[in-house]
């Protein structure tokens, strides 16, 4: 997630730069999960946010705090284009949220992800 905020604002968004941001060494497995999200929710973000955008009631991406929205740009990544399971990712895209955004935006972003996620399972 923090890669994909860091995407928001320009960065270096590769799992080198996890070593910088939390001291994390990720190993093999990892490394390279986290450079395919990361380099997936990159490829696809302008179609990522316009799911995004069409679920908003009352708001605009750019009214969204940036942490929100790539928790929300990793979500549907993980829904969309990774294929994991839209509970799971659901699931922890609000622990995500609870922990770096805080507990008032988790409604907010549950009703986001659900609706992308019914949206998504009427499209299979």
């Amino acid at each position: 997630m923090q890669l994909v905020f860091e995407q928001l604002f320009g960065g270096d968004d590769t799992s080198e730069t996890l070593v910088d941001l939390i001291d994390y060494q990720p190993g093999e497995a990892d490394r390279h999960y986290i450079d395919d999200v990361v380099l997936g929710v990159h490829e696809h973000a302008q179609e990522i946010d316009r799911e995004i955008a069409a679920c908003l009631r009352g708001w605009t991406l750019a009214r969204i705090s940036r942490v929100d929205h790539a928790i929300l740009r990793l979500s549907v990544y993980e829904m969309k284009y990774a294929k994991l399971p839209p509970a799971v990712s659901i699931n922890e895209a609000v622990e995500l949220t609870r922990k770096y955004s805080g507990e008032e935006s988790c409604g907010f972003v549950n009703g986001v992800l659900g609706t992308i996620s019914r949206k998504l399972a009427a499209q299979a």
